[in-house]
């Protein structure tokens, strides 16, 4: 299973499209056994959640993200995971021991970025 985090180095960003990198780990019965961080290729409408899902990701954890993207995941069948804060290997061995639940963090509109956490 892939688990994609976006973060600023190793810390959960607040809004899913304007992070530095994802931390992308791997994660075999229950642990994690690799990790990579990865740039942040732009945030272009549509083009985040494609490329993550393109590259095998199956869950996104974010601390928010706009209604756009978390529908593209949803139709590439990647678990969303919003309201996460801190540590991006902790957050995803809390996900991996199923006690991080979404709050549901949803950025409607860009221009109100106090909505979303960080930008």
């Amino acid at each position: 299973m892939k688990i994609a985090v976006s973060c600023n180095g190793s810390q959960i960003w607040g809004h899913f499209g304007h992070c530095e990198n994802f931390m992308i780990y791997d994660a075999e019965d229950g642990k994690i056994v690799k990790e990579e961080s990865v740039p942040n290729p732009g945030h272009k409408p549509g083009f985040l959640p494609n490329f993550l899902a393109d590259r095998g990701v199956e869950v996104i954890i974010s601390g928010g993200m706009g209604g756009g993207a978390v529908d593209i995941f949803n139709e590439r069948n990647v678990e969303v995971v919003l309201g996460a804060q801190g540590d991006a290997r902790t957050a995803v061995e809390s996900y991996l021991r199923g006690e991080l639940e979404s709050t549901g963090s949803i950025c409607h509109e860009h221009e109100h970025s106090h909505e979303c956490g960080e930008h």
